[in-house]
């Protein structure tokens, strides 16, 4: 099986990689808090993914049986370094409202029916997921021999993801032998119950670890946005209509696409002018908030490609280039000798501190 390399845990970098593997209308947001106010003003959210230093422990929960039945997709993580990406693929595997294109659609219906085991190895065999994942790691043009001792004492970081699946919480965790259910649960419920499981796994770590993070799967912003402006411009023509400005629009029509909203039923207007003076008012208000909104999270989306480009970029030829220029020039030690008195001279005042 082809190799696969680590990548960074930033969303700038998940979200690209899913943009890339043909998912659309979802991206990465990373959470700071668990708070409810926090994940209420990212929602929808259709799947959290926590990582953490992984320990060797004893876990007796036990596995669900009737996951299958229940129609939940689950792989074992059967390839090194690919667990953020496995756990990513698991919430989008198990979202059937949203769009993950052709790719893992067609992954999802070729191995339905598999043992675990044989679903993380068609993951892992997926040329298309792993040309995208690999595409983000940093260039490595002198890779040093493998030390086993070091492997040995290295840190290891794991991903898993939580997810609602037919009534139900689960725990995807690629490393066991199946799915751990954690709570009957709803679409309005289930957040709340996840939050509590990924705060009690922090608390048994945290007097020894403090190395988290945990990023939720959620609706581009940009189409939410994009819809909510929508739907408030359909809001100002009709209220304008009505106050007699102009003609009444034609009706509204799911503006933005995918997510929730559009194709409801409208809400009657008031009929007393000030009433409707006053609503247009707010929602002009609204809608500049949401161009504001949309802005910054186009700017987000620059940003985001930039560093990814950065990421992908060979910096040591350039390093060796400017190096060997300074060297000509008679430059490179004076440059070398300042740094090792800077350096000693930190020294001394930490040495002086104590």
């Amino acid at each position: 099986m082809a190799e696969w390399t680590t990548i960074e845990s930033d969303p700038g970098v998940f979200s690209e990689l899913l943009e890339r593997m043909g998912v659309k209308g979802v991206q990465m947001e990373e959470l700071w808090s668990l708070d409810e106010d926090s994940l209420n003003s990212i929602k929808p959210i259709y799947g959290l993914i926590f990582l953490f230093k992984w320990q060797k422990e004893a876990d007796a929960r036990p596995v669900s049986i009737d996951y299958e039945e229940r129609g939940v997709f689950f792989a074992s993580q059967v390839i090194s370094n690919a667990c953020a990406t496995q756990a990513i693929v698991s919430v989008l595997m198990n979202r059937p409202d949203l769009e993950i294109g052709p790719e893992l659609a067609q992954l999802r219906d070729f191995t339905a029916g598999f043992p675990p085991d044989m679903k993380g190895l068609a993951i892992g065999n997926s040329d298309t997921i792993r040309l995208v994942h690999n595409s983000f790691s940093p260039p490595q043009p002198m890779v040093p021999d493998k030390d086993e001792e070091d492997n040995e004492k290295g840190d290891a970081f794991h991903f898993i993801a939580y997810v609602p699946v037919g009534g139900c919480l689960y725990e995807l965790d690629g490393l066991k032998p199946g799915p751990i259910k954690l709570a009957d649960c709803g679409e309005d419920d289930w957040l709340g119950k996840a939050a509590a499981a990924i705060t009690e796994r922090m608390g048994r770590y945290a007097a020894s670890e403090v190395k988290f993070n945990l990023m939720a799967c959620i609706e581009d912003r940009r189409q939410k946005y994009g819809r909510e402006l929508a739907q408030q411009q359909h809001l100002q023509e009709r209220i304008r209509a009505k106050l007699g400005n102009s003609q009444p629009p034609a009706a509204a029509a799911a503006p933005g696409g995918g997510g929730s909203g559009g194709g409801e039923e409208e809400e009657e207007l008031p009929a007393d002018p000030d009433t409707l003076a006053a609503q247009l008012s707010e929602s002009e208000a609204e809608a500049d908030r949401l161009r504001q909104q949309l802005e910054m999270e186009e700017e987000r989306r620059r940003r985001w490609a930039d560093e990814n480009v950065r990421r992908r970029t060979d910096y040591i030829p350039f390093a060796f280039q400017l190096l060997s220029a300074l060297a000509e020039r008679g430059e490179l030690q004076p440059l070398v000798q300042a740094a090792r008195q800077a350096h000693t001279a930190k020294w001394e005042q930490r040495q002086q501190k104590q």
